[in-house]
């Protein structure tokens, strides 16, 4: 069995703007400035109370409850109006996996099981995976829950994590997985390399000979 474990994102999805939107929301509701954009893009990936929390140095638990909590209804009013794109490409990547044999494919995403659920539905992505581990059930990226219960839910032995943040590169070599990490999303291909990344691709075209590469490295 080969086992490809996606990030969303900013691998399958370019959700940025959404991104950034709640987030000027969630700080504006507690009358605090929003942090730079790099410094944002930088947490992207992380559970969301790990990310205020380095967002906010020294913020307290109360603090970082209401940013969560502003973050998640500005997420779920600017979605409500429009979807995040898929990355080009990205649909006729996993068409073409899905036909293959024995690849099986998963999801570790630091959003929310409803949030998951709203870029399924919104993309026709839920027959792709067999198995999808989100923040609500897990610790934050990098530690390599979510990885463990993909194997445990596939059955596979190992696999590759594949990621546009550090920390997905962290998560898969933590788990033991090959990695591959993604030019196009929020960190830049030096800090995927940095990470650990076996491989960075710059385009879904790139895919599959890299995961066949990654494979023939097991």
């Amino acid at each position: 069995m080969r086992l490809a474990v996606f990030d969303v994102d900013g691998t399958l999805v370019d959700s940025q703007g959404h991104i950034m939107g709640a987030m000027e929301r969630a700080f504006l509701a507690m009358d605090l400035p929003t942090p730079p954009r790099d410094s944002i893009l930088r947490i992207v990936g992380l559970s969301l109370p790990q990310a205020f929390a380095q967002l906010v140095p020294g913020g307290d638990s109360t603090v970082i409850d209401r940013l969560v909590d502003g973050y998640k209804s500005g997420f779920a009013a600017l979605r409500s109006h429009e979807t995040s794109p898929l990355y080009p490409g990205a649909m006729a990547a996993l068409e073409a996996l899905a036909a293959r044999e024995p690849v099986q494919m998963g999801v570790a995403t630091g959003k929310s099981r409803r949030g998951l659920r709203h870029v399924m539905a919104s993309h026709g992505l839920a027959g792709y995976f067999c198995t999808t581990q989100v923040a609500d059930d897990h610790p934050s990226k990098p530690h390599p829950s979510m990885l463990h219960a993909c194997l445990r839910e596939t059955g596979a032995e190992t696999g590759v994590m594949i990621g546009d943040t550090s920390y997905d590169m962290e998560m898969g070599r933590a788990a033991g997985f090959r990695t591959l990490g993604v030019s196009w999303g929020y960190h830049a291909a030096s800090d995927l390399v940095e990470a650990g990344a076996d491989l960075v691709i710059d385009s879904y075209a790139a895919l599959i000979p890299a995961l066949d590469d990654l494979w023939g490295r097991a």
